[in-house]
């Protein structure tokens, strides 16, 4: 059910409640399947029996009717994929944190200085034991072999990385790194008006393995954003070991610059 914390500014909303107040806003036809995701809204007061929209909604309702940066944090874990993000308006930003295995997001305001800071939480970015030495450690192998050595080890459990690397005719140290993940993060961030490119929008993106013991590693080929149908089994698997530091570093420049996070009414 979605829910609104006026105190702290919170909403819990999923994509149909989105989907619906965008409608209402736009004073457009709800199709059927919203009708549920209509009423949930009714019920919570976040609506109101005319469909007025209560106005603690106008912040956040006009940064996603109007975005000026979207960025989109997807990992994937133990417990499937959950997806996160971030929405720069006119005004405002607004964060949205999922749940593993629920609908709704919580959506919170966030000041544009701290918007590095609510991304790096999103993917439990914390500082770990990486050796001087470790660092830049690369591994090379095979977008085919990374799923085979995944699809083993899911199938058959814990083993040892050596059996499991030599069962599927792959480098001992993708398994022994594998053996320790986490998680598998993807950050996305795309803004408009980045002249001479596709549809004139600007992206950049970043893919990172969480990976406990064995420390952070970022994913350097496929090179990302990767595009639909780019990749297949042959693709060459490049990851490199990072520190915290770096990735937050990372997570910076995948910005567009700060004078692009909040655009004035008056700009337009």
């Amino acid at each position: 059910m979605p829910a609104m914390d006026p105190a702290r500014r919170r909403l819990r909303l999923s994509d149909a409640h989105i989907s619906v107040l965008g409608l209402l806003v736009e004073e457009g036809a709800l199709p059927d399947e919203l009708s549920q995701a209509h009423s949930e809204l009714r019920a919570v007061g976040i609506i109101e029996e005319d469909d007025k929209i209560s106005a603690e909604l106008f912040p956040l309702v006009s940064t996603l009717m109007e975005p000026h940066v979207i960025a989109r944090v997807e990992t994937t874990g133990p417990h499937g994929v959950t997806n996160s993000g971030a929405v720069v308006g006119n005004d405002f930003v607004f964060a949205h944190e999922g749940w593993p295995g629920e609908e709704e997001s919580e959506y919170v305001p966030v000041q544009p200085e701290m918007l590095v800071f609510a991304l790096s939480r999103m993917v439990d970015l914390h500082q770990d034991n990486t050796d001087a030495a470790d660092v830049g450690e690369e591994i090379v192998s095979t977008m085919g072999l990374l799923d085979a050595v995944l699809d083993r080890m899911e199938a058959e459990g814990a083993d040892e990385p050596a059996a499991v690397a030599e069962d599927v005719d792959a480098p001992v140290r993708l398994a022994e790194v594998l053996s320790q993940l986490n998680c598998m993060w993807r950050m996305t961030v795309v803004w408009p008006g980045a002249k001479g490119t596709a549809d004139d929008l600007g992206i950049s993106a970043l893919a990172v393995w969480d990976c406990g013991l064995e420390g952070y590693w970022v994913r350097e080929a496929p090179a990302e954003p990767v595009r639909e149908g780019q990749v297949d089994a042959s693709s060459e698997l490049k990851v490199r070991r990072v520190t915290a530091k770096e990735l937050w570093e990372r997570i910076t420049d995948l910005l567009p610059d700060q004078d692009q996070l909040l655009v004035d009414q008056g700009d337009k």
